[in-house]
């Protein structure tokens, strides 16, 4: 089963009081817990709780290394299988680590060489070159979006594949359609408008916690990806007395809401989840889920 939704909705609480009646493993898809050393940051399970609840995908890789979307669907996939004798809870609020465990996603391959040179390629050129080789990209890719227009032109010199050719595979098609390769019961966790007041909350206990010793001890050494860490990417520049705390702080705040706001549409379009009526209880909801999946054929068989 699956437990997702935005960031501080309180999922984590849920999925554990769910795994702890089920007897269940819990498989987190959290693109940034990952990471070791980062803790405060991503709320990672402390390692009582990450024994008690035999949590998976978490700690993979150093902060230096950029851990792809495909790396993460391999040890996730590895670790689903290696799971197959129990029940599995998995959760997070990473939409497309999500899909990528529970769907017929597909990477194309990646150079690191031909990536870099295009990020310093001209972008209308680039623009130009994908037009050329498919006058319909436009319905695929965003032409606006630097990044997406290189990557697109990456991948048709890699493969000789367009990004129209990409959308009509059997594999795009079940992405499109919502059918999931690996099955699944859904439900989404979200606290609408007290959502703002979770987020403030736990940034405050982050804080208390260390969250900015932390971000300073990781600074030299955070990569690509790591570094936009929500929370890491807003205190790095008071790491580097560029800015006050709490102008970092109220920075962080802003950019973790407008990641809830970006996690809400993303699950919003799944319509294999169902949205529970919200309860500052965690177990309360738990019941919830634990008494939906005693009525679901698919889970009890």
């Amino acid at each position: 089963m699956a437990i997702v939704g935005p960031t501080a909705s309180g999922k984590s609480a849920v999925a554990e009081s769910v795994a702890r009646r089920l007897g269940a493993a819990i498989v987190s898809v959290d693109s940034m817990q990952v990471y070791r050393g980062m803790d405060i940051g991503t709320a990672k399970p402390d390692v009582a709780a990450r024994r008690e609840f035999d949590y998976r995908m978490i700690d993979l890789c150093e902060p230096e290394e950029d851990h792809t979307v495909a790396a993460f669907q391999r040890a996730g996939r590895d670790a689903l299988a290696g799971l197959a004798d129990r029940p599995v809870v998995v959760a997070g609020g990473s939409g497309l680590h999500f899909r990528a465990l529970v769907d017929p996603l597909r990477f194309p391959p990646r150079d690191s060489a031909l990536a870099a040179s295009l990020e310093h390629a001209d972008p209308e050129a680039l623009v130009a070159e994908l037009l050329a080789a498919d006058p319909a990209a436009p319905e695929h890719v965003d032409l606006a979006n630097p990044r997406r227009v290189a990557r697109a032109v990456e991948i048709l010199r890699l493969t000789g594949r367009s990004p129209s050719a990409r959308a009509r595979t059997r594999e795009a098609t079940a992405v499109r359609t919502f059918e999931a390769e690996v099955p699944f019961v859904g439900f989404g966790i979200d606290p609408g408008g007290e959502l703002r007041h979770r987020v403030r909350r736990r940034l405050e206990t982050m804080m208390a916690a260390g969250l900015l010793d932390e971000v300073a001890s990781l600074a030299g050494r955070l990569g690509r990806t790591a570094s936009q860490a929500v929370g890491y990417k807003e205190l790095l520049p008071v790491v580097a007395g560029d800015r006050s705390e709490a102008e970092g702080v109220e920075a962080a705040m802003a950019a973790t809401m407008a990641l809830a706001k970006r996690q809400r549409t993303f699950f919003g379009k799944d319509p294999r989840l169902r949205w529970l009526a919200w309860q500052d209880d965690p177990d309360a909801i738990a019941e919830t889920i634990v008494a939906a999946l005693e009525e679901d054929p698919a889970w009890t068989s």
